[in-house]
């Protein structure tokens, strides 16, 4: 009997067939695809005929569909709907993953191909996309240790099957912390919380299998908590709770794990001959050098940390106020910012979230898309592997483009935070392929579900990240959608925020949930005036996170990365009330994978580009004005890595940005 994720799926366009497929079938689907993707390699790797594009790079880009087929499933529900079952396969499954990979990067014969195609380059008659393809694959194969040998070669596959491993632990850790701890509320504890907390609270209380609500480590449930809860000792214990994540000793306890993260890292850096891992890591994005980096977030700490202190004294004026002694607490500021925001500008969450339902943000998202892009969504009945997962066939003038599924609540099964994620990439080799993309997001469930205003900020801009899955039009996977440079992979995603904001969308869409009435003009005028409200505190939080990230892997590892933390949070003058976004032992960006480690800037380096490329928008006059759109689309959506990011920007904009742009959008502008 044929293991039903490898078969053939019978499903409309080719999604997986979640309802036949157990957890029992992973392991056997994974050991057949590894061997199959073993043979394809050593069948490329033998080859007696003279290296040519066809095959070798392109017979790579071919090889290893059945493995794509089982990690996608795999990995989706691994990290959006998890159980122990899960979590143990996870854990056997890294480091043979890594062993894997591994030994195809440093397959001498393959690599002898590849370098024999890559000296020969300028004779081969590749077109550009296939230049850039070649160079990819070679530089990929240099980096991962394919020129090492003897012993060199060797230790570098033990750091990275120690690397795997380790970034699954951190993982599961911190999904375990974030699982186990709640905190009971009696009915008293609910005063002065708004409708929506109150039920986010219930929903979580059912979801945990307790008599009544509780509070979670959920961020949809928590910050609320702490925005609206009058109970200033409730706040401080859930506080305390949350930033304790993975750092609660115990077998969950991160801080080790961090520790041997860094110390592999820079060894796996040296061995390849790069003074540290952030020289490796930044050589091949945008920012190109840690110094570029760290002037970046230079030139915004330091306004940023102004506003931040400004605005903490007025907090604090607030709270003495209320005959609340002592200093201002990272449990106290977001208390006071709300009722700040409330009085300033006559503005406060619980009045704006009945305007703001999932399903009317949903189609907000789509409608921006179709103005945009001409793409039309229509609703798939399909079996998924959550019973809160939806699907929508997305067309564009009657033609199949993509499969778009949204998973949009905060589960215990859930890892924290929100994602975009391809299940299928588009190609045009070996066979056309349609994408299939999953938005992962972490909203409070409700009847029906209201978003915050940062929720529905979250929701634009995971489908921004959709949006450069789904445009995509390139010839191989491995250039396709995402698959750019980190510190260029958030432009598209935070770009599409700014569709959020522009009047006539939240005119249209913001609708109240009882009564189906327009946003009135006037809170409609005070959201967008609030817009940069409390930038100082967000800016720092994150920028703080980005610098002790960046200082972490631009020199010797840390032998206590916890005190090296304070170290730097000192150095910078962290204010006392404002904790960072991610620290440490949850830094899940750093720590989790090596996806964001040494590139938590990338978010600030994307808003460079993303506050300049509204511009262009705002300058012709009109958000959704086509001309920009088909640019934006042709120049950047559509490419995916086919082209340098440098290139791709200036072929859009004409130019690169500054950071004046940014400064301008967050309101820190001198």
């Amino acid at each position: 009997m044929t293991n039903p994720i490898l078969a053939t799926w019978a499903t409309p366009f080719d999604i997986a067939p979640f309802d036949s497929i157990s957890d029992e079938d992973f392991a056997p689907a994974l050991d057949e695809a590894l061997a199959a993707h073993d043979a394809e390699i050593a069948t490329i790797a033998a080859n007696p005929e003279t290296p040519t594009f066809a095959n070798t790079v392109e017979a790579l880009e071919a090889a290893g569909g059945a493995l794509d087929k089982v990690l996608s499933v795999f990995f989706t529900v691994a990290g959006a709907d998890s159980n122990p079952k899960r979590e143990e396969l996870q854990r056997a499954f890294s480091p043979r993953l890594a062993a894997h990979f591994s030994a195809i990067s440093s397959n001498k014969a393959l690599f002898h191909r590849l370098a024999d195609l890559w000296e020969r380059r300028d004779t081969l008659g590749l077109t550009d996309e296939q230049a850039r393809v070649l160079m990819l694959t070679h530089r990929n194969f240099v980096r991962s240790g394919a020129a090492l040998d003897g012993a060199q070669d060797a230790r570098m596959k033990e750091i990275k099957s120690r690397l795997a491993t380790l970034g699954t632990e951190f993982t599961q850790n911190l999904l375990a912390d974030e699982r186990e701890w709640f905190m009971d509320l009696a009915e008293d504890d609910l005063e002065g919380l708004p409708a929506f907390v109150v039920d986010a609270a219930r929903a979580a209380g059912e979801e945990k299998g307790t008599e009544g609500p509780v509070v979670t480590l959920s961020r949809s449930l928590i910050t609320p908590f702490l925005q609206f809860s009058p109970r200033r000792d409730l706040r401080e214990k859930a506080y305390i709770a949350w930033a304790a994540r993975g750092a609660n000793g115990g077998k969950t306890d991160n801080r080790e794990i961090a520790a041997e993260i860094l110390r592999l890292r820079e060894e796996r850096a040296q061995l390849l001959g790069y003074a540290n891992f952030a020289e490796f890591k930044l050589e091949t994005e945008m920012a190109k050098t840690p110094e570029h980096v760290r002037d970046l977030l230079t030139a915004v700490w330091e306004p940023a940390k102004a506003r931040a202190e400004a605005d903490g004294a007025v907090l604090t004026g607030m709270m003495q106020a209320e005959g609340v002694n002592g200093p201002l607490e990272p449990w106290d500021w977001r208390y006071y910012a709300e009722k700040r925001r409330k009085a300033e500008h006559d503005l406060d969450e619980a009045t704006l979230k009945p305007y703001l339902q999932l399903d009317r943000m949903i189609e907000a998202a789509f409608a921006c898309a179709n103005r945009l892009f001409g793409l039309e969504f229509r609703p798939l009945d399909v079996a998924l592997y959550h019973p809160d997962c939806r699907a929508w066939e997305v067309t564009r003038n009657g033609e199949h483009v993509a499969v778009f599924i949204g998973d949009y609540f905060a589960r215990g099964s859930k890892r924290s935070g929100a994602w975009c994620s391809a299940m299928r990439s588009q190609a045009k080799f070996p066979v056309a392929q349609a994408p299939v993309v999953i938005n992962v997001c972490n909203f409070a469930k409700g009847k029906p579900a209201l978003l915050s205003y940062d929720d529905a900020r979250t929701l634009f801009h995971e489908f921004g990240h959709a949006l450069h899955q789904m445009l995509s039009d390139v010839t191989y996977e491995s250039i396709s959608g995402t698959s750019v440079a980190r510190d260029f992979v958030e432009l598209p995603s935070q770009l599409y925020e700014h569709w959020l904001e522009v009047p006539a969308v939240l005119k249209e869409f913001a609708t109240h949930v009882d009564t189906g009435e327009a946003m009135p003009q006037a809170m409609l005028d005070k959201v967008l005036e609030a817009a940069n409200f409390d930038q100082g505190f967000a800016t720092v939080e994150y920028v703080a996170s980005a610098l002790v990230d960046l200082e972490f892997h631009d020199g010797p590892a840390p032998t206590d990365p916890m005190a090296t933390q304070q170290e730097i949070l000192s150095g910078l003058g962290m204010p006392h009330a404002i904790g960072m976004r991610h620290a440490t032992p949850h830094f899940a960006h750093v720590f989790s994978g090596d996806g964001y480690s040494s590139g938590y800037y990338s978010y600030m380096w994307s808003e460079v580009m993303d506050a300049d490329a509204f511009e262009a928008f705002e300058e012709a006059g009109d958000a959704f004005d086509p001309a920009r759109a088909r640019a934006l689309e042709e120049n950047i959506l559509s490419t995916g890595g086919s082209r340098d990011a440098a290139e791709l920007y200036i072929a859009f904009r004409g130019r690169l940005p500054g950071v004046e742009a940014l400064l301008k959008g967050r309101g820190l502008a001198a």
